[in-house]
C-alpha cells in the first residue's frame, strides 16, 4: 500500500500491485534448472550460452557479469570472450565465423552497444540465426512478425512473460508503447498485437516525433516506456488504473552509492505509480527477465540443434 493522497476534497488510500521481476525471473530459473536437470539425465547435452563483449562499458560489463552468473545458476556452460575497444571488424565477425561453426555453442550474443567504428547491424547478420539468442538477425525478426517460432529478442520477451505471470488483461486493451527501437519499441508493438495471449491488443507506437504525446498516453490502458529518457513519464500522462511497464534503465550519478550512480527508469515512478493497477519497478523490474529470456531462448537452440 502507498501513502493516502488528497484530491478534489477527498482522500484517496492508493493501492498498486508492483511486478517484481527479480522474483518472476527466480522462479523462471528454478524452472530452466529443473529442465535441464531431466535433459542432462536423459542422456542430452548441456545447453552452452556464449558472449562477446568488445570494450570496457560498465553497464555491458554488469550485465554480461549476471549473464554468466544466471548460466551457473541454471546449469548451463557458459563463456565470455572479451575484445579491447579497438578491435577490428574484422577480427570480430572472424571470431563470429568461428562460433556458429562450433557445435558445442547453442546459443551467442554479441554484446550491444559496439565501438563506433564497427557496423553493428553488419555483426547481428553475420550471426547464424538458429544460434541467435539475443533475436536480432533480421530473418528471427522477421518470423516473430508473422507469429512463426523464432527466437524473441530478449527484453520484449520478458515484458511478455510479466504479463502473462501476473494474469493482466491484454485483450481488447489500448496499449501505448513509447520508443521505436529494433530491440524493444518495435518487437514489443508487435508481440502486444498478435493473436493470442498477452496479445490481442490495440497498439500504438510513440516516439520522439509523435504530437499529443500526452493525450495518446492518457487514454492507455497499458503503456510500455523504452525509450532511455530518466522519468519522461509524468502522473499527469497516465490514467488511473492504468499498468505501466518501464523499460528504462538508464545511469545517472549518485554519490551516495557504493558504485558512484544508480539506475532511473523512464517512469517518474514515486508519482506515476499511486495512479496504476500495476507498475515495474526499476532497478528489479524488466531487467532480470531480460536474461531469464536469454536462458530460455538458449535452451529451446540445445533442444532445436540437437
Amino acid at each position: 500500500m502507498v501513502p493516502a493522497r488528497f484530491h478534489g476534497g477527498f482522500i484517496y488510500t492508493d493501492m498498486y500491485q508492483l511486478i517484481d521481476g527479480k522474483a518472476i525471473s527466480e522462479q523462471i530459473k528454478s524452472e530452466i534448472a529443473e529442465e535441464v536437470k531431466q535433459l542432462v539425465a536423459k542422456g542430452g547435452k548441456q545447453p552452452h550460452l556464449a558472449v562477446i563483449i568488445v570494450g570496457h562499458d560498465g553497464g555491458s560489463e554488469t550485465y554480461v557479469a549476471h549473464k554468466v552468473k544466471s548460466c551457473e545458476q541454471v546449469g548451463f556452460k557458459s563463456t565470455r570472450i572479451a575484445f579491447e575497444n579497438d578491435v577490428t571488424e574484422e577480427t570480430l565477425l572472424a571470431k563470429i565465423k568461428e562460433m556458429n561453426e562450433d557445435a558445442d555453442i547453442d546459443g551467442f550474443i554479441v554484446q550491444l552497444p559496439l565501438p563506433r567504428h564497427i557496423n553493428e547491424q553488419k555483426i547481428i547478420e553475420a550471426i547464424d540465426y538458429r544460434k541467435d539468442v539475443d533475436g536480432f538477425h533480421p530473418v528471427n525478426v522477421g518470423r516473430m512478425s508473422i507469429g512463426l517460432p523464432c527466437f524473441v529478442s530478449a527484453t520484449p520477451s520478458g515484458i511478455i512473460e510479466l504479463l502473462r505471470r501476473y494474469n493482466i488483461p491484454t485483450q481488447g486493451k489500448n496499449c501505448v508503447v513509447i520508443g521505436r527501437s529494433n530491440i524493444v519499441g518495435k518487437p514489443v508493438a508487435t508481440l502486444m498485437m498478435q493473436k493470442g495471449y498477452p496479445g490481442d491488443a490495440t497498439v500504438t507506437v510513440c516516439h520522439s516525433r509523435t504530437a499529443n504525446l500526452k493525450e495518446i498516453c492518457l487514454n492507455a490502458d497499458i503503456i510500455i516506456a523504452a525509450l532511455g529518457s530518466p522519468e519522461f513519464l509524468k502522473e499527469d500522462m497516465v490514467k488511473e488504473g492504468a499498468v505501466v511497464i518501464d523499460v528504462g534503465t538508464t545511469r545517472v550519478k549518485d554519490e551516495t552509492t557504493k558504485s558512484g550512480f544508480r539506475l532511473k527508469g523512464d517512469v517518474d515512478f514515486a508519482n506515476v505509480a499511486p495512479k496504476c493497477s500495476y507498475i515495474t519497478p526499476v532497478p528489479g523490474g524488466v531487467g532480470p527477465m531480460t536474461i531469464v529470456s536469454l536462458l530460455q531462448n538458449t535452451l529451446l537452440a540445445t533442444t532445436i540443434n540437437h
